[in-house]
């Protein structure tokens, strides 16, 4: 078959699929105008500022919530997290298990990543409640202990207090949190 016919048989269909480009390409241009669009009435531009937790009085919150677990009796760490979740401050009684600080660093994440304690999380995430997978978040620790630490709903940072019993670790942790409360409002 000579090269002229077999062009002309086979344009139709090199047409369409052109056709077909063209219109793919125009519609994706049509997506990126409007989400350009959108863009400029999303996000802000330029800065955000944020309250943030301060080393100072991090310390002041971690000595308070071992000085609190001493008081019971217990050899515990605390840990206390900033808003983003990073190490501020973190303490180990003489005495405690060499567990203590990576469970109390645990315990206060599991607080600052569900914005609540990690007692309410060990109740919301029972195993056969519908949250039970974020048990699963790497990480987590489902046991009392973390705390957030709040101006108003604002959580600007978090304490874990572990190794002196759960519902000590509790108390120790939000007495921490008390020795600030003038600070926080």
């Amino acid at each position: 078959m000579p090269r002229a016919n077999r062009l002309r048989r086979n344009l139709p269909a090199k047409v369409g699929i052109l056709g077909l480009s063209v219109l793919a390409a125009a519609a994706c241009g049509q997506l990126y105008a409007q989400a350009s669009e959108g863009a400029s009435q999303g996000p802000t531009q330029g800065v955000v500022s944020q309250r943030t937790l301060s080393l100072g009085m991090a310390m002041t919150i971690a000595n308070a919530t071992i000085g609190e677990c001493r008081a019971k009796g217990a050899k515990s760490a605390v840990v206390v997290l900033d808003r983003s979740g990073q190490i501020l401050v973190a303490l180990r009684d003489e005495e405690a298990p060499p567990n203590t600080v990576e469970m109390a660093r645990r315990k206060a994440l599991t607080s600052r990543m569900f914005n609540t304690t990690s007692a309410d999380f060990q109740k919301n995430t029972l195993p056969d409640s519908p949250r039970a997978g974020q048990r699963d978040v790497p990480e987590m620790l489902a046991l009392s202990g973390g705390v957030p630490i709040k101006i108003g709903k604002e959580i600007i940072g978090t304490v874990g207090s572990s190794g002196s019993g759960l519902e000590a670790d509790d108390a120790c942790a939000k007495a921490g949190v008390a020795k600030v409360a003038d600070l926080l409002k």
